[in-house]
């Protein structure tokens, strides 16, 4: 799964340059971001002082924010189109190394169950869930890298937080502890998902094959095989979507409550009066920030599940693989010369 792409000369120019490609433009995004942060506290500032004073802000000002903040925005969806187009030929020149190199060994992996699933659809699979959670991995790392210093200094103005009382740069740790709590929560409450998704890659496999072997045997397939086979693929998805059902109460619960938790942070301080609007926006969209970065378990937890079974299986495929190479004494000296 890896070293064909990452460890091969033929895919060299595409794996790690792409990579730090891909580094780069997330690293730029999240800078944008920053700047928009910025931009929240200095509008909400003025919003605040025209309403509260009316006639000392003037119309140039505040379209001269809305201005800055079209400059801003229009930045950034041009470095995320462009990235997210990078981004998919990319992992797509991953997935196109891995098919190489399984159909190097189709010989010997032609009679593992759901050979053709594996290669075709668990690779599409692979590629598409790391597109999605490495793209979100490392734009959480980047924000967390990024707003946790901010939300660090902008804490300062807050003096005291329900709970925890008075505590310097209380924010940070309510966000850490907020999304440690969700983490550990959650993951006790999936524990059982990942094995009923890999056995449910399974149970299709399983069906599929005498269903592909029924296209050139008519003696395959028969009512009762079929029907034996479909039952066990409705038994597992009717446990999976029972074990999602809690799970999803849980994840959904948590992070709807989420929502609040910076406003009864803040709210010792809102009430006293201490911070301006457009600080509370800063302070807030920092908050929110970190805390996602915190939880990038939480909200990949779903993804996150369907790639360890997908990963299970890929290995258990070239676990076969590695086998045959000790068998028959075939040297793997030149990674490259197969992609692998």
């Amino acid at each position: 799964m890896f070293n064909s792409f990452f460890l091969s000369r033929r895919w060299l120019l595409w794996s790690w340059p792409g990579a730090a490609l891909i580094l780069l433009g997330t690293w730029y995004q999240v800078q944008i971001d920053v700047a928009i942060n910025d931009w929240f506290g200095g509008f909400y500032d003025v919003v605040q002082k025209a309403l509260a004073q009316p006639g000392n802000v003037t119309l140039d000002e505040f379209f001269g924010f809305l201005m800055t903040f079209a400059k801003l925005a229009g930045t950034y969806v041009l470095v995320a189109v462009l990235l997210a187009f990078f981004t998919k030929h990319w992992v797509f020149r991953w997935r196109d190394a891995m098919n190489d190199y399984y159909m190097a060994h189709w010989s010997t992996l032609r009679h593992i169950e759901g050979a053709s699933q594996r290669v075709q659809e668990d690779t599409k699979r692979f590629s598409a869930i790391m597109e999605s959670l490495g793209s979100n991995m490392m734009d959480s790392l980047m924000t967390l890298f990024a707003f946790l210093p901010i939300l660090w200094n902008l804490s300062k103005k807050v003096s005291e937080v329900p709970v925890l009382g008075q505590v310097d740069h209380a924010l940070v740790y309510v966000a850490i502890l907020f999304a440690l709590f969700g983490t550990v929560v959650l993951a006790l409450v999936g524990i059982k998902l990942p094995g009923l998704e890999f056995n449910n890659q399974r149970v299709e496999a399983a069906y599929r094959k005498e269903l592909v072997h029924a296209e050139d045997d008519g003696a395959r397939a028969s009512e009762p095989v079929v029907k034996d086979l479909f039952s066990h693929v409705r038994a597992n998805y009717f446990r999976l979507f029972f074990h999602y059902m809690y799970f999803d109460i849980a994840k959904f619960s948590y992070l709807q409550f989420g929502v609040l938790v910076p406003y009864i942070a803040l709210g010792p301080t809102v009430v006293s009066g201490a911070i301006t609007l457009g600080v509370m926006q800063q302070i807030v969209r920092a908050f929110g920030r970190v805390e996602m970065s915190f939880q990038f378990l939480v909200r990949s937890w779903s993804t996150i599940v369907e790639l360890i079974s997908v990963y299970k299986r890929l290995r258990a495929f070239e676990a076969q693989i590695g086998s045959a190479k000790s068998g028959n004494g075939v040297a793997n000296n030149d990674v490259g010369s197969h992609n692998a």
